[in-house]
């Protein structure tokens, strides 16, 4: 019996295919996503690493999540719960001294003073700044980027994101500029002197971007990452109850709910065509699924350069594509603990304030960019700048009772070692230097490690499909961001091959657990399925 077949097949059931999957399936067409490991959530996933032990595998906190999509799916309906840490970051310093951020913005600014007279008054223009800049950037996220070259369309769209931006005062346009275009280093070093919180700062700057602070347009990866929001709070990030994985378990229950299909341990080979157009999927074991449109959830890089016949790409494409660059220099480690850390200058393994908080090893610039120059030659960082996070401490369901997990999330390791070196070699000497970082400022850490899962780039890439270990699905870099990503001519999510659309984060606004690309993918798809149901009327016609 013949299969009927598909309004949209969905390659990849990560977090972003989901929210497509749920959109479309919602709008009443038939939908199926194929996920090729055995469960749904990309790097947006929960899983026990020792047993008794689980964590968030990959991507652990949740501030980027669109509050559109968590409303329109009805997130919280389904199941989600998402807690605020009870601080933001916590950065002890070699010195004995420390950094922490709560909601009491004055003990804040308190804190800065007593370490560097005058960062306190830069901290309030440096929160202006942002504020403006982030308030006005924000809107452009939920918005289809122009196609460059795409006449009056894209020109219309450009006058859109022209129009977006007009609230912005001449003062903050200025700074937009400069976030776009300077380094973290300079941009930091307009409102901060005090080495502790240009590192503090610096370090968004460096999350997932192989990048030293130093670097021309590194200033924008932390303007990415600061538009936080976590419960309708703005500038904060919250934890899910059960880890990311809840995320995307909530996500897949809504579009089930809808009917679609979600069928994982299922691997895409390639893209089937017909007559130079999308016409489906056909899988790794032999099997077609017939669809009329196809939504790719993965790294442009596997689209364009494994699935899609390469004859049906324009050369402009093919060659956008080979110099579109796949590289986060991220490590990732998960860890089992029998006790909190006690840190040297907050001394106990009581639960505390700051056990609560995002543990910072990133105690300057120039230690970030020690760390960027140990890896730029095909190296990894003998003293990493990390985030640790003990999602444990606010949910309990992670580990046995009077235990702990934490993840550490670890700049900068090259994704291809020098001299013929292999991370199946280098791992544990990797994970070794982050966790002396961070015993360093709390001697009881090393010795607390019940168990450990470490994963290299090389492991990103294999196990969770992110090309060059990438958690972004492509640097965030000026040329691979807006209307080019990721590439000119293709940032409307729709591909050279008609009837094939990107939905994940390769596509804009780019990566972290947002599902703005997913849920700009689908209005896109929509868009096209009901411009062909009005043409359709009309041949019709009599």
């Amino acid at each position: 019996m013949t299969e009927p077949v598909l309004d949209v097949a969905i390659v990849g059931g990560g977090h972003n295919a989901l929210v497509t999957a749920a959109y479309l399936a919602r709008a009443g067409l038939s939908v199926q996503v194929l996920e090729a490991r055995h469960v749904v959530g990309g790097a947006a996933v929960t899983e026990e690493f020792h047993p008794g032990y689980r964590n968030s595998v990959c991507s652990y906190l949740v501030g980027l999540l669109s509050p559109a999509v968590v409303a329109e799916l009805g997130l919280f309906e389904a199941g989600l719960r998402i807690v605020r840490r009870p601080a933001g970051d916590f950065q002890p310093l070699p010195d004995g001294r420390y950094l922490i951020g709560t909601s009491d913005k004055a003990a804040y600014c308190r804190q800065l003073e007593a370490l560097c007279p005058g960062d306190a008054a830069g901290y309030d223009a440096f929160d202006a700044d942002l504020s403006e800049v982030v308030d006005a950037v924000r809107s452009l996220m939920d918005r289809t980027p122009p196609n460059l070259g795409g006449g009056v369309p894209a020109a219309l769209e450009a006058l859109g994101t022209a129009w977006r931006l007009r609230g912005l005062s001449n003062h903050g346009q200025a700074v937009l500029a400069r976030l776009m275009t300077t380094s973290a280093t300079e941009f930091l070093g307009d409102y901060f002197q005090g080495e502790a919180v240009r590192g503090s700062y610096g370090w968004l700057s460096a999350v997932g971007n192989f990048q030293p602070p130093s670097a021309p347009g590194s200033a924008y990866v932390l303007l990415h990452h600061s538009f936080g929001e976590s419960n309708e709070q703005q500038g904060t990030w919250g934890h899910a109850i059960g880890g990311m994985g809840a995320v995307s378990e909530a996500i897949a229950r809504v579009a089930r709910a809808a009917g679609a299909r979600i069928e994982t341990g299922t691997r895409v080979a390639r893209i089937a065509t017909r007559n130079g157009a999308a016409s489906g999927v056909v899988l790794e074991d032999g099997r077609e699924i017939a669809a009329r449109r196809v939504v790719a959830g993965c790294n442009p890089s596997i689209l364009y350069g494994r699935l899609v016949d390469p004859a049906l790409l324009p050369d402009d494409v093919t060659k956008a594509m080979r110099r579109y660059r796949n590289h986060s220099a991220t490590l990732r480690i998960n860890v089992a603990l029998a006790e909190l850390p006690d840190f040297r200058c907050l001394p106990g393994t009581a639960q505390q304030v700051h056990h609560g908080a995002s543990v910072l090893i990133s105690p300057s610039l120039d230690y970030l960019e020690t760390a960027y120059d140990d890896a730029k030659r095909g190296g990894w960082s003998r003293s990493p700048a990390l985030e640790m996070w003990i999602s444990s401490t606010v949910d309990p369901t992670l580990a046995p009772p009077g235990h702990h997990v934490a993840s550490l999330f670890c700049q900068h390791f090259h994704k291809e070692l020098s001299d013929g070196r292999r991370w199946e070699d280098e791992r544990d000497a990797a994970a070794d230097a982050a966790i002396r970082a961070v015993t360093e400022v709390a001697p009881n850490f090393a010795g607390s490690i019940i168990a450990r899962q470490v994963l290299t780039p090389a492991d990103l890439e294999r196990e969770f499909g992110l090309t060059g270990g990438d958690i972004f699905h492509g640097a965030l870099h000026l040329d691979q961001l807006y209307a080019l990503r990721p590439t000119a001519g293709y940032a409307d999510y729709r591909t050279p091959v008609p009837g094939l659309y990107l939905c994940g984060s390769g596509a804009h606004p780019g990566g972290g657990v947002t599902g703005i690309p997913g849920r700009n993918a689908a209005r896109e798809v929509l868009r096209d399925v009901r411009r062909r149901e009005r043409r359709r009327r009309r041949w019709k016609q009599p």
